[in-house]
């Protein structure tokens, strides 16, 4: 046995009391040695307008900042998200790798696993990855795969709306109107509707002013604004009490709330009588099998305590291989509320 061998074990010894270990460079693909070094965005043209537009001190976003600031109290305190949680670069490249979508973090999230989630994505809902189109707008990272551009923004949204296809036949009712509570920048609202021309009102709340500045942005942008609206925070009790909702959607928003909030929210919909309630927790607690804030507090008992049960849980890929390799592995919950 060489020294350097020995040097090795031992050290590998130690460091796997920590969870990391010494292997040979030339074992690895060359996007495992880059990940101290992956930008944050890629660097596409602006639209006209956006840059002088999307930026920190803008009047209304200022304004937002302070309506937020009086309303939130300390049951709105995040868990998570800060005020320093965007650069300024993430403001005007919001779709890129950052606290909304993490595109090149976490787990399972090279261009292998990219590759992998469109072909299930394909195999499970090809004439939704057909129709819904990948720009590469605002700073979001692409790959070209099968001949289709495809970004976590699309396969992640295909999949969510396939699961909601798939348990309410969603495609089939009759003007629905959907609740969006932490919708970040519109990325779902978006693609449901470019996906789903039935869908009549879909609103978009945040805890966070950025979002709210944000998303109201994107989605003129994408000339969705007639049918997708935002709310913001301060408002949306009011607008909840004069329009009636069928489905609401938190994805990866309460697993980054304190349980106060989630009972502030929750509440919120069960007296609004919002019959479905579905959510996507983050991937890093037990995989998602488990419903839990990222602190570990028990979110289905806050929402079954409201009055909703639990009608269908599955994991975010059917297949248990692309559960374990698939992009970001989590679960879908879907809950309703009960008549009672």
């Amino acid at each position: 046995m060489t020294v350097r061998h020995s040097i090795k074990q031992f050290c590998n010894f130690i460091l796997r009391a920590y969870g990391h270990e010494i292997v040979e460079s030339n074992l690895l693909y060359d996007w495992q040695k880059s990940l101290q070094i992956l930008p944050r965005y890629i660097d596409s043209p602006f639209p006209e307008g956006a840059a002088s537009y999307l930026r920190r001190d803008h009047p209304w976003l200022m304004s937002l900042q302070e309506r937020y600031t009086v309303f939130t109290s300390s049951i709105m305190a995040p868990l998570e998200w800060t005020d320093d949680q965007l650069t300024h670069d993430d403001i005007k490249y919001f779709r890129g790798d950052n606290a909304y979508v993490w595109q090149l973090r976490g787990q399972n999230m090279s261009a292998i696993n990219y590759a992998l989630t469109t072909y299930y994505v394909k195999s499970i809902d090809k004439r939704l990855l057909e129709k819904l189109v990948e720009d590469g707008l605002f700073g979001v990272f692409t790959f070209s795969i099968d001949d289709k551009i495809v970004s976590r923004d699309l396969l992640d949204s295909i999949i969510e709306i396939n699961f909601l296809e798939k348990h309410l036949n969603l495609s089939s009712w009759n003007n629905p109107n959907i609740l969006d509570i932490g919708a970040g920048y519109g990325r779902l609202a978006h693609r449901m509707i470019s996906a789903l021309p039935n869908i009549n009102t879909y609103l978009c709340t945040d805890a966070v002013a950025y979002s709210t500045f944000i998303s109201e942005y994107y989605l003129r942008f994408r000339n969705i604004d007639k049918k997708a609206r935002v709310i913001p925070l301060d408002e949306i009790e009011t607008v909840l009490q004069n329009h009636a909702i069928d489905i609401a959607v938190n994805i990866h928003s309460f697993s980054e709330c304190r349980i106060p909030s989630i009972e502030w929210w929750v509440s919120l919909l069960a007296k609004n009588r919002v019959r479905y309630l579905m959510i996507v927790p983050n991937a890093g607690n037990h995989g998602g099998k488990l419903l839990l804030t990222n602190d570990g507090h028990d979110i289905q008992k806050v929402v079954e305590g409201h009055g909703y049960k639990l009608v269908a849980k599955e994991p975010k890929y059917r297949a248990p291989i692309l559960q374990e390799y698939g992009l970001n592995p989590t679960y879908h919950y879907l809950f309703e509320i009960s008549d009672r």
